[in-house]
């Protein structure tokens, strides 16, 4: 069982935070919450500066679009040969209040809102829901019972392109049509059960639905961090919703197929057009992690202060509004930096948990497994571009690697499991499975994934 799709839960949630650091193998491990994506320049080079300074240089992107970063100094009893209670990084906590992304501490785990990264920007979405990021952060952080939210449990605001309603969120705001933004479907873990916010009411019925997963939790008797783990929760939480926001209206649910028809993919690095003749450019952390080095040349890229680049949640990170020719410059810049940027590179469709050193419980060191069977991704650098699966590949599909059974971080969806044994990896699809022992065995699991089992 992945530890993703675990269907109940024994315990209270214990998601990091700026402020409630989760005491992993290597020092404090924080998560950044940053609503839609959104941070400016300046706000990236202060993540960048605390990673360097107060922890081990290491910047982890998440599937919720936050930030992270690894090895915070921390008390010596915190940490150890195991994973140990939250503990606490002041100084880390300080950087992060002052550089304006902590603007709660009673909410902050709460603030789990993804957003189309192009919204606003790109011809294939109806919607700027940029707005609507700004307007949910605020009222969410304004209402005191949800502070009680999971850390887990997510918003998501998809412009019309079905880029991140894909995500399966616990709720999810898009348009019922693409030029039509007088009413919006709230889908809640995936389904559409018929729940509808007329225009001005979106950001009241989004924390309706909270409010009502919270209530309909409470009435279960369950301890759930995500709306799909209630009994009956779309329906159930529907119902509750439309209780406490009289503005929303229930109307017939359409079939999961007409949105899966609409669903786009997300995750696509390279240079995007922008309708008012400007470009975005995307690129990929390797593994989606960030030096502070590549930080600060993407905070550069975006043109330094209130500059704004868009983490995504499929661990890209898009710079918006450069023009054709500045665009061209910085793909070369933060090419030769390690990200990628060539759509045809091996790096797209390869993920991985945190492994060794920072998981107590990894069987290996996935990272530098990985690097050492990919190679250097810098252009100059002798990689084939064959070496694993990539989504730009017809008939191809992800690789996740993980040090142990549970999977941490795997993306939803037909995947390619590479899974670190005592002896080696096995590597799992269509439920096919292969062990590889011995000295080849990243190059084998690599070859594995590339050619089919």
């Amino acid at each position: 069982m992945f530890n993703s799709d675990l269907p109940g839960r024994s315990g209270p949630d214990a998601c990091p935070g700026a402020l409630q650091v989760h005491a992993a193998a290597d020092g404090g491990l924080a998560r950044v919450r940053i609503p839609g994506g959104a941070v400016t320049a300046g706000q990236l080079r202060a993540v960048a500066a605390a990673a360097r300074e107060l922890g081990s240089g290491v910047i982890e992107l998440t599937s919720r679009a936050n930030l992270q970063v690894r090895g915070l100094r921390l008390p010596p009893d915190a940490c150890g040969g195991a994973e140990r209670a939250p503990a606490e990084a002041p100084d880390f906590a300080a950087r992060m209040a002052a550089a304006g992304l902590l603007p709660s501490a009673t909410h902050e785990r709460a603030r789990n809102i993804v957003a189309s990264p192009l919204a606003g920007r790109s011809a294939a979405g109806g919607r700027d829901v940029r707005p609507l990021v700004a307007e949910l952060d605020r009222a969410l952080c304004a209402r005191p019972g949800l502070a009680e939210l999971p850390g887990r449990f997510l918003f998501a605001l998809d412009d019309g392109s079905g880029d991140v309603a894909a995500l399966e969120a616990d709720v999810t705001l898009r348009p019922v049509a693409a030029a039509d933004e007088s009413e919006a479907a709230l889908l809640l873990a995936g389904a559409d059960p018929g729940l509808r916010a007329p225009s001005g009411a979106e950001t009241a019925g989004l924390l309706a639905v909270a409010e009502a997963f919270l209530a309909e939790r409470a009435a279960q008797g369950s301890r759930a961090w995500r709306l799909r783990e209630l009994a009956d929760g779309p329906v159930r939480v529907a119902a509750r919703a439309v209780q406490l926001e009289p503005r929303l209206r229930r109307s017939a649910a359409r079939p999961p197929e007409a949105y899966a028809a609409e669903t786009g993919a997300g995750g696509a690095v390279g240079v995007v057009g922008q309708p008012d003749g400007r470009v975005a450019l995307a690129v990929l952390p390797p593994l989606g992690r960030l030096t502070p080095a590549q930080a600060e040349a993407l905070a550069a890229a975006a043109g330094d202060g209130a500059g704004e680049v868009r983490v995504t949640p499929w661990r890209t990170v898009v710079v918006p509004d450069l023009t054709p020719a500045d665009a061209g410059r910085w793909r070369a810049r933060l090419a030769e930096a390690g990200l990628v940027a060539d759509p045809a590179s091996p790096w797209l469709g390869v993920t991985a948990c945190a492994g060794r050193p920072g998981c107590a419980k990894s069987r290996a060191d996935v990272h530098a497994d990985i690097r050492a069977a990919l190679g250097d991704p810098r252009p100059d650098a002798d990689v084939s571009r064959d070496a694993v699966r990539s989504p730009t590949d017809a008939g191809r599909i992800p690789a996740h690697w993980a040090g142990c059974e549970r999977r941490c971080g795997r993306p939803r969806g037909r995947v390619v499991d590479v899974v670190a044994t005592t002896h080696g990896y096995r590597v799992e699809a269509d439920g096919v499975s292969r062990a590889f022992p011995g000295a080849e065995q990243t190059s084998a699991a690599v070859a594995a994934t590339r050619e089919g089992l």
